[in-house]
């Protein structure tokens, strides 16, 4: 019987995101690619540090038990396949079991997500990302120079999600950008009863669903919602998880206060978030990825918030 990663969580991942390889990274960019590779064969016995996903990947990885196959992370990366050969044997002096790899030397690796049914897609690469979330999946750039994750919940992985354009679609952040905070406050109270519309991250919120269903006696999850929404508007992101059935764990509305902080309190593996300036404020205190899709990733939105900002 062919090998299916049917029921599993599958999370797609660049050796950037799940291993500090940024030293390399400036050799590879500097175009000497035959330096790059040497380099990389002559460390190839180093275990390279943990990477911004590392904590992540790695607590999801040990919900997987004898004989319940739960979680799949495949490397999937610009890298060469000789310098895959590091990845591997830094994976495996981490003690954690990642079977599957796809090297591309430096041709597009996100057209392999299809393939594997990828639930998140986590890269160093804008570009990379940016084409994944057109594709439909989730995908998020990792913030490289991000906090990583503290160790005070060895059991329990910790996720936390933005929701306007990350678990929900940007209709209302739109109505935000175009027309400001009374309109935004207003079209949400007027629509606080039907749902968002779903936005690029649900299927990974969906998939973490199932996986916390499905049980571990090694793990738990634990999902956070911290968004800028305050009363009223949080009424119509708490309904839309209610109708999609799932719930999250902790949910923070905090009105446009900085998130870092709050984020520092919860100590996720992770956060998603779709704006760059939440992202920096995170990144200072945990580590954070960059979901570059929505109104404010487009250049319309991006000079209305700049507009909003010098405004302040």
């Amino acid at each position: 019987m062919a090998a299916t990663l049917q029921d599993q969580l599958v999370v797609a991942i660049s050796s950037r995101a799940l291993f500090d390889f940024e030293e390399e990274n400036r050799l590879f960019e500097t175009g000497d690619a035959d330096a790059y590779v040497e380099t990389q064969l002559r460390r190839i016995d180093i275990p390279a540090p943990p990477g911004v996903a590392f904590s992540l990947v790695k607590k999801l990885l040990a919900f997987n038990e004898p004989g319940h196959q739960r979680v799949e992370v495949v490397v999937l990366s610009r890298n060469d396949p000789v310098s895959g050969m590091r990845v591997f044997r830094s994976v495996a002096a981490a003690g954690m079991r990642v079977e599957r790899g796809v090297f591309t030397q430096g041709r597009d690796p996100f057209r392999y997500l299809k393939p594997l049914g990828a639930h998140l897609f986590l890269s160093a690469n804008e570009a990379d990302v940016r084409q994944a979330l057109a594709m439909g999946f989730p995908a998020a750039r990792v913030a490289t120079g991000s906090a990583r994750a503290g160790e005070n919940h060895p059991h329990e992985v910790r996720i936390a999600f933005d929701g306007d354009a990350v678990l929900f679609a940007d209709e209302a952040e739109q109505v935000f950008q175009k027309r400001g905070l009374a309109a935004f406050q207003a079209h949400e109270k007027r629509k606080a009863e039907l749902p968002l519309p779903d936005g690029p991250f649900k299927p990974l919120l969906t998939a973490l669903h199932r996986l916390q269903g499905a049980g571990s006696q090694a793990m738990r999850l634990r999902t956070a919602l911290v968004t800028a929404r305050s009363a009223p508007a949080h009424e119509r992101a708490i309904r839309t998880l209610m109708h999609w059935g799932i719930g999250v764990d902790e949910a923070m509305f905090l009105g446009g206060l900085p998130k870092g902080e709050f984020l520092r309190e919860f100590e996720p593996d992770f956060f998603f978030d779709d704006q760059t300036g939440h992202i920096e404020q995170a990144a200072e205190h945990v580590p954070a990825g960059h979901v570059a899709g929505g109104v404010t990733n487009s250049a319309a939105g991006a000079e209305t918030s700049e507009r909003r900002r010098r405004s302040k």
